[in-house]
């Protein structure tokens, strides 16, 4: 298995020299988030998630959980895991003072997110959906509910769930049955069964909250008639404390390709009391509080994913002899060349690392917009961060996903024959990473999300506040000599980018099949061309820090050489995509359905 280790440099430039967190955090008043403050945070974390989640990661994988008369356990070191993570305070990071949290930002949160999901994919998982459902919960709650649900979610005693998938309707949500009726005392009655519910059972928490939508009866059909509801495991008292059982229970829990040590359940619910969030038929608006949280956490898993391939693949590949190099011996005294001198190995590790730490700068950035959205007081600030926030959050869940499962098989590819055997650890990152391409939805899904809705929908009027900041960064630099290698590809992509945008607009407006046809490819050259602004941005910063004087001229140069790799070798990717988009949808809805069988 790989030894896991917490990227704490790179997380550091990516935060503090990249992102300028430092300035930002003073800015949006956290006190509490001092250089110091952080980089004690993130030690911890790294300590934490190095000796506590990444030992437990593949035990959890052979053992599973296991489901017993509606009650579910967890693998063996799970449950004292989680305590740990509890005492420590994880849990309260970035929540909210007034319901016990600690206040700092969501940034710092989201770093150390990854490392988490990096050491123990299903652990996170746990955890994880609660922060969906604390944001639902702040945002459309009521000050009853928040009092009754939020001080023990925050505290991690208790988790939550969204339970939004039916066993006949996954992505078209309009499709649900699950009924919810009005009680005299205002609460409701949830009847139904939602699938695919990730962390619905287990015996880490003492309660568990699911965020339900369901119909109440006489509502339109469709998703104009979506409620969304509270609804606990175990009833809640008005203050808060933990009562009898509700009518909620788990039915079964799945047998998966991956993440086997998180509970994906069947949820069954007879009756149970729940407690309207927002107003009647708003439930899918509400709901998206929830989706876009949870889409942002995917993405991470994305990045997550590829930075520990990449850490298992390079050790192996710096230690596994194998032939000589092409270009003469490099370790003349042994019987053969570690495979890291090889040309196609470098490949597959340059590209693991270029996408896992231009992935990690997306998502810092990304993740800073949020705490602008949250804590910020310029209005004219926030809403450009929410118009970014709209336009690159598809792209982030779906791109960083596909490109995160590249990195494993990559990870399994350099290992060999090895790869494929399970003690190597390889081929379980591969397994797990798949369904980050599938939860809070799919590729297909978000591309026509970011195409259709966001950038059609809009009139392109949605992309223009991250291109203006790109195309500042270009003209910024348009004169250096050393960032031309840089700078030319993104203004000649990017120039190419709008005109593709125009034209697959022109022929929707007679075809919308275009929209859809177009869709995954535009959103892939989406994600290459972001990654592309950021890479070069950190070109620029580790060229200063060389230029100024330091003592870590390898991590600064290492920094250029990645980003040259990633612009020579990955970006042109984007050329593929733009040749598929131009040669339209015709050839996809040429055959018939029943042509498919010959």
């Amino acid at each position: 298995m790989p030894e896991y280790k917490a990227p704490l440099r790179d997380t550091k430039f990516v935060m503090q020299e990249l992102l300028n967190c430092n300035e930002h955090y003073a800015r949006l008043g956290y006190e509490d988030a001092t250089e110091d403050m952080v980089d004690a945070i993130l030690s911890e974390a790294g300590k934490f998630t190095e000796q506590v989640l990444a030992p437990i990661n593949q035990i959890g994988d052979e053992q599973g959980c296991t489901w017993n008369d509606g009650e579910v356990t967890t693998p063996d070191g799970f449950k004292e895991a989680y305590q740990q993570y509890v005492e420590g305070g994880w849990p309260t990071l970035s929540q909210s003072v007034e319901f016990g949290g600690q206040g700092l930002p969501h940034s710092l949160n989201t770093h150390i997110g990854e490392m988490i999901s990096a050491a123990n994919h299903s652990f996170a998982m746990y955890p994880g959906l609660s922060h969906g459902a604390l944001a639902t919960l702040e945002a459309h709650g009521t000050p009853e509910q928040q009092t009754m649900f939020m001080p023990k979610l925050v505290e991690g005693t208790w988790t939550g769930t969204m339970c939004l998938t039916e066993p006949h309707c996954g992505t078209d949500l309009g499709m649900l049955r699950t009924k919810a009726e009005l009680n005299d005392d205002g609460t409701y009655s949830l009847s139904g069964t939602k699938i695919f519910i990730s962390a619905g059972e287990h015996d880490l928490s003492e309660n568990i909250v699911h965020i339900v939508i369901a119909r109440i009866p006489g509502s339109p059909a469709g998703t104009k008639g979506i409620s969304l509801f509270a609804v606990p495991k175990f009833n809640v008292t008005p203050d808060g404390e933990k009562a009898d059982r509700n009518g909620v229970n788990c039915g079964s829990i799945e047998h998966k390709m991956g993440i086997n040590a998180n509970a994906t359940c069947v949820i069954n619910f007879d009756n149970a009391k729940g407690y309207l969030i927002g107003e009647v038929n708003r439930g899918l608006h509400c709901m998206f509080t929830f989706m876009n949280a949870a889409r942002l956490g995917v993405a991470n898993e994305g990045v997550a994913a590829a930075d520990a391939s990449y850490q298992g693949a390079l050790a192996y590949a710096k230690e596994r002899l194998q032939m000589r190099s092409l270009s003469g011996p490099k370790n003349p005294d042994g019987p053969a060349d570690p495979i890291i001198v090889h040309p196609d190995v470098r490949r597959m590790l340059l590209t693991q690392k270029s996408i896992a730490e231009g992935g990690r700068a997306f998502i810092g950035y990304l993740a800073q917009l949020v705490d602008e959205v949250e804590h910020g007081t310029d209005e004219k600030l926030k809403a450009v961060a929410e118009s970014k926030l709209a336009l690159l959050t598809p792209i982030a869940k779906a791109f960083l996903t596909e490109v995160g499962f590249e990195c494993t098989s990559h990870g399994v590819q350099i290992f060999g024959g090895h790869g494929f055997i399970k003690e190597w650890g390889m081929e379980q990152l591969m397994r797990d990473t798949r369904i980050s391409m599938l939860y809070e939805g799919t590729t297909g899904v978000q591309a026509i999300d970011l195409l259709g809705r966001k950038i059609l929908g809009s009139k392109g009027e949605l992309i223009k506040p991250f291109a203006a900041e790109v195309m500042a960064f270009c003209q910024e630099h348009g004169t250096d000599d050393e960032m031309a290698e840089f700078i030319k590809p993104m203004i000649s992509f990017g120039v190419k980018w709008q005109e593709m945008t125009k034209e697959i607009g022109m022929k929707a407006m007679t075809n919308p099949d275009e929209i859809g046809a177009a869709s995954v490819d535009y959103l892939m050259y989406s994600g290459y061309m972001t990654l592309a602004y950021f890479w070069a941005k950190m070109a620029k910063v580790a060229m200063n820090a060389l230029a100024t004087g330091t003592d870590e001229q390898a991590f600064y140069q290492a920094k250029i050489k990645t980003a040259q790799f990633y612009f020579q070798r990955i970006l042109p990717r984007v050329k593929g995509h733009a040749a598929c988009i131009n040669n339209g949808g015709e050839s996809m809805m040429s055959l018939t359905a029943d042509d498919f069988l010959f």
